[in-house]
């Protein structure tokens, strides 16, 4: 088995070549999201994935094993629901508006400029339906936003330092190292 434990991000200051012959790996999300998984990339090879904990891995990254050989990762086409406006009468609040639902759920969405992306979930599909949405079953790969705390590839749970300075009623008046010279 090839021990895998560093990414590198959308295969960021690789050359093309080397990317165009790395061997692949297609992952659905359910795995992407695991900092600690098992899988055969398209060689063949076992490979065993062992990064930081709380990393997420994206459609675009490349993983680099032991022995410096690359594994290009594809998001693999899953099961999702593919949420539009409705008909002529739609319109890009209304995607606004379902967002912002789904987000207060803590629903992982893949945001796109005309629709949205989110597993499966009837409960769901019904509220939304029931906003005068289309929401269609598809198979596509599936992208969610990673959050606004965190770097690219990289979770942060709810329990960050700036909610527990909120709670406590502190202000944000102090220095964040910034230099001024």
């Amino acid at each position: 088995m090839h021990t895998i434990s560093k990414l590198i991000a959308q295969g960021h200051g690789l050359a093309p070549v080397l990317l165009k012959r790395a061997a692949t790996v297609e992952l659905d999300w359910d795995v992407r999201q695991k900092s600690r998984f098992d899988a055969t990339d398209s060689g063949g090879r076992a490979l065993g994935v062992f990064l930081p904990r709380g990393t997420l891995v994206r459609g675009g990254d490349v993983l680099v094993a032991e022995d410096g050989s690359l594994v290009r990762v594809l998001a693999a086409a899953q099961p999702v629901l593919r949420i539009t406006p409705c008909g002529e009468h739609g319109t890009p609040f209304d995607l606004v508006r379902a967002a912002y639902h789904l987000g207060n759920r803590h629903v992982p969405i893949e945001l796109r400029p005309d629709y949205l992306q989110i597993e499966p979930d009837h409960v769901l599909a019904d509220m939304l339906r029931a906003m005068h949405l289309t929401v269609r079953e598809a198979l596509e790969p599936f992208e969610p936003e990673g959050g606004a705390y965190g770097a690219h590839g990289h979770a942060h749970g709810h329990g960050h330092a700036h909610a527990h300075a909120h709670e406590q009623g502190h202000g944000h008046g102090h220095g964040h190292g910034h230099g001024h010279g």
